[in-house]
């Protein structure tokens, strides 16, 4: 493992080793996972978006892997229960006493499977876990290890049997991630890796090992968090977000939390890039991901097929970028 003081470039060394990890099972989608990379050292969560089949579970299992971290997968149905995630008091007759039975979110990456599938009571079950780290179960509170991240994958919202995500808990994902369909060459050499026997449940297999620990990543998180920000910097991804909120096709803008998440991210993003302050392009880099899922648009821009994307494209080229 290693040592605490790493220098920035040593560390995103060590953050493409992770990548690499986790490329020896998931083929083709490198800017991606180095997306997801960087949500989970800003201390965020993931929600990736697509429709089934495009290995986003094998994502989140190689990256539980390669990060040293404990894995669990809830897979979110429309008979899905707040206690089939937190976790419940069980009566213990030997003892004659309640005992707490941890659910799957005490794990250190939950991969919440399909998370649209379920209703939206259920959904928001997970709301005080991602924000506060803790559950609260018949009054008592218990925290959850650390660190815990969640990666989510929902399918688009026209797929059949899905509910909207509640926008507070839409709030709450860091990044929101798109997978786009493989190329060609990608699709054949997945086919070719199952083709010789790939087994994605058996990463041991396919020779993915650990590089970091949980202690290992709190370190990494805690030198993100020291990442450089110059005011303007920081007032660039400010003038981005009051952009949003004067779109004539938005209804709800970026809030500042959606700000502080843009700066968070662009710091993550820096540091895998081994810079120890941000830039206006590493801003830019976060924005679509970090910004996508946090404006409304207008009934009739959707109705005229303007997409939230094309909106914060259209922003990155009017606003003004510090020299």
């Amino acid at each position: 493992m290693p040592d605490h003081h790493l220098t920035v470039p040593e560390a995103a060394a060590l953050a493409g080793r992770v990548i690499d990890e986790v490329e020896k099972a998931v083929v083709g989608k490198r800017d991606a996972l180095m997306q997801v990379l960087a949500a989970v050292l800003a201390k965020g969560h993931v929600l990736l978006e697509d429709y089934p089949g495009l290995g986003k579970t094998l994502a989140a299992r190689s990256f539980a892997q390669a990060l040293g971290l404990d894995f669990t997968r809830a897979q979110f149905t429309p008979d899905l229960l707040p206690a089939d995630l937190t976790g419940s008091f069980v009566y213990d007759q030997r003892r004659g006493e309640f005992e707490f039975r941890p659910g799957p979110l005490f794990t250190g990456l939950l991969l919440a499977d399909e998370i649209n599938r379920t209703p939206p009571k259920t959904q928001s079950a997970l709301l005080e876990a991602m924000q506060e780290r803790q559950i609260t179960v018949e009054g008592q509170t218990f925290p959850l290890p650390a660190p815990f991240h969640v990666l989510a994958t929902a399918n688009p919202i026209e797929y059949e049997g899905t509910y909207p995500l509640p926008e507070a808990q839409l709030d709450r994902f860091l990044l929101k991630l798109v997978l786009d369909l493989p190329e060609r060459e990608n699709e054949i050499e997945v086919l070719t890796r199952h083709a010789a026997g790939f087994n994605p449940r058996d990463l041991a297999a396919a020779g993915v090992t650990p590089v970091l620990n949980a202690e290992t990543l709190a370190r990494a998180q805690e030198a993100v968090r020291a990442v450089g920000s110059s005011p303007d910097v920081v007032a660039y991804a400010v003038d981005l977000a009051r952009a949003t909120r004067q779109s004539p096709s938005v209804k709800l803008g970026v809030s500042p939390r959606g700000t502080t998440a843009l700066l968070a991210a662009a710091k993550a993003w820096a540091w895998l890039n081994g810079m120890d302050a941000i830039t206006p392009d590493h801003v830019q880099a976060m924005a679509l991901p970090v910004l996508r899922h946090r404006i409304q648009l207008r009934p009739e821009a959707e109705l005229e097929g303007i997409t939230s994307d094309a909106i914060l494209r259209s922003i990155l080229q009017q606003v003004q970028v510090p020299m």
